[in-house]
């Protein structure tokens, strides 16, 4: 008899949880990932004093370009978008993300394209993107 002969035949002591075949047939949510590079925790979080808002918010544009499905991918712009949906998606006050769009333009992360769709370097800082060779298809803020 081999393992697998013995865990399928096994019956948990809570009904549905025993068995194999038993977690094939529930419907389990897979959880989701993003891609940030390295370069955002140990070098922007350290060198930059961003407030939680602005940290969600850059997360928030930062995963619409580069970690998600994005025909604009290549140049680094996301999709055109509501800042209401953004506020409300992100649980914060419109004024909140007002003032962190402005304050993550400062800093040179993101630049307005017009009303709604920014322009958001894949590795935060222009000196970043050229030490790691990203371009933008000639589309260079």
């Amino acid at each position: 008899m081999d393992i697998h002969t013995i865990i399928q035949g096994h019956r948990g002591k809570r009904p549905g949880l025993g068995g194999v075949d038993s977690k094939k047939s529930q419907n389990i949510n897979e959880p989701t990932f993003s891609e940030i590079p390295d370069l955002f925790f140990d070098t922007i979080l350290t060198n930059y004093k961003l407030t939680r808002i602005e940290i969600m918010v850059t997360m928030y544009l930062y995963r619409k370009v580069w970690c998600r499905p994005n025909i604009y991918k290549t140049y680094g712009i996301s999709q055109m978008m509501s800042l209401t949906e953004m506020a409300q998606a992100l649980n914060v006050e419109l004024d909140d993300v007002y003032n962190s769009l402005r304050k993550l333009e400062e800093f040179g992360f993101i630049t307005t394209v017009r009303s709604g769709q920014y322009f958001v370097r894949k590795y935060f800082l222009k000196e970043f993107d050229e030490q790691f060779s990203q371009t933008y298809d000639d589309f260079e803020v």
